[in-house]
């Protein structure tokens, strides 16, 4: 196996973090996974992601002091390894992992993942508990100077043989698991430390190595962001996804943002390596937070997230509760026309950026389809003109393009005009 022989393409599904905290639990993950199946599957959705502290039987239960409690109640196992919370993952017990809960989901025809913090758990340093294969303890391999600046839970891992052999061993046991997606967190990049000073660095290199040994097809996603541009050749190399930014939520002010980020990472879009503009806060979200609420997105940013998300071939991974989407939301995440751009072989670039307008073309090179996008950044409806010459670069009198909004089709000159709401967007596929 190498890294690119799998996940070709963005991947796509859902990520228990936005809606549940830290707080999901199996039966939330197998609803969620159900109305995935029926509703979502068919259109490329396949992850379903468990998200940060599922060790935990006490997560959640001290939300107003903290996020992650300090010397929480988690479970480990013999060699220093995070294992399920059998509180919250009762089919867990015994020994049996996450493999119930991944055979569920594979019977379904989906695929399951896991969130991971970088590092080795502070309390199996303290603990002094053997690394698997090696004569050395979680003490030994453990760097304290080396942690995260919000979570509790890590200490990092020196880069030696033996701490390459502590990520082999918590890798082929995800691996025996089922595990198809795992998304490692305080590894992308860090405010704490100089990038010189950082250790996210070699432990990529240890997660990816541990991952191709391992010989199952595990997607490796790295967070948080921003990812370092002068890095990205590093990234292209250890993972499959990485985030571009901090965590993304409902916020006109993050989601223009976005734009910009896109223009910077555009060219580092390849096959099988795919720069992560996080989660979509579509829907219901926010209930592990103290109380659930409706995206505060409205349509038309909606439309612009998707669009922006879609074109540029970022991951699309659901952040909202899936028992909770209306008709609207799956409609939003299932555009055909969309969903089209995040195949192989397109390849999308922003020529234009202001702070009242963006416009964005793709096209693929096999089929010769495209599609280009006129962005509205300002807050008040306006008319954008384009012109067609420039951006198909070959002369125009008539042309015909459907808007994939709304599936209409229209017959326009060389320079049209388009009245674009506020935050929102007109995306065309060139017929």
């Amino acid at each position: 196996m190498t890294k690119n022989d799998f996940a070709l393409t963005p991947p796509m599904g859902w990520n228990s973090y936005d809606y549940y905290d830290t707080t999901v639990n199996e039966a939330q993950v197998k609803a969620n996974a159900d109305f995935m199946a029926k509703h979502l599957k068919q259109f490329g959705y396949e992850y379903v992601v468990v998200d940060i502290e599922w060790y935990s039987n006490d997560a959640g239960t001290k939300r107003n002091e903290y996020q992650y409690i300090p010397f929480g109640d988690d479970e480990i196992d013999e060699y220093g390894r995070f294992i399920p919370s059998p509180v919250r993952f009762p089919s867990s017990k015994n020994g049996a992992g996450f493999k119930p809960l991944a055979d569920y989901c594979h019977e379904l025809g989906l695929k399951f993942g896991i969130h991971i913090m970088r590092g080795i758990p502070r309390t199996a340093a303290e603990r002094h508990l053997p690394v698997l294969g090696t004569s050395v303890t979680a003490a030994d391999i453990a760097n304290p100077s080396s942690i995260c600046g919000w979570n509790p839970d890590m200490y990092g891992v020196k880069n030696a043989i033996e701490g390459q052999a502590y990520y082999d061993s918590i890798i082929n046991l995800y691996a025996s698991w089922g595990v198809d997606f795992i998304k490692c967190d305080d590894i992308c990049d860090s405010w704490m430390y100089k990038p010189e000073d950082f250790s996210g660095w070699h432990e990529t290199r240890m997660l990816h190595e541990a991952i191709m040994k391992s010989g199952r097809e595990i997607v490796l996603s790295l967070s948080p962001g921003p990812a370092h541009i002068d890095k990205a050749f590093h990234y292209q190399e250890n993972a499959n996804m990485w985030r571009i930014t901090d965590d993304f939520w409902d916020k006109w002010e993050l989601l223009k943002n976005m734009f910009w980020r896109c223009e910077m990472w555009q060219d580092h879009v390849k096959t099988g390596c795919f720069p992560d503009c996080d989660m979509l806060p579509i829907g219901i979200v926010g209930g592990g937070f103290g109380e659930e609420r409706l995206s505060n997105f409205t349509y038309d940013e909606l439309q612009t997230m998707m669009t922006l998300w879609s074109m540029f071939r970022s991951p699309l991974m659901i952040g909202g509760e899936l028992t909770k989407m209306t008709e609207e939301d799956v409609a939003l995440l299932t555009n055909k026309y969309l969903l089209t751009f995040m195949e192989d072989g397109w390849k999308a670039s922003q020529v234009y950026r202001d702070d009242t307008k963006a416009i964005w073309k793709t096209k693929n090179a096999a089929t010769g389809q495209f599609a280009f996008a006129i962005f509205n950044l300002s807050d008040e409806y306006r008319d954008f003109d384009v012109d067609l010459e420039k951006l198909l670069q070959s002369k125009v009198e008539t042309l015909k393009i459907k808007d994939i909004w709304t599936d209409n089709l229209y017959e326009v000159d060389s320079k049209p005009v388009f009245t674009i709401p506020l935050h929102g967007v007109k995306v065309f596929i060139v017929q």
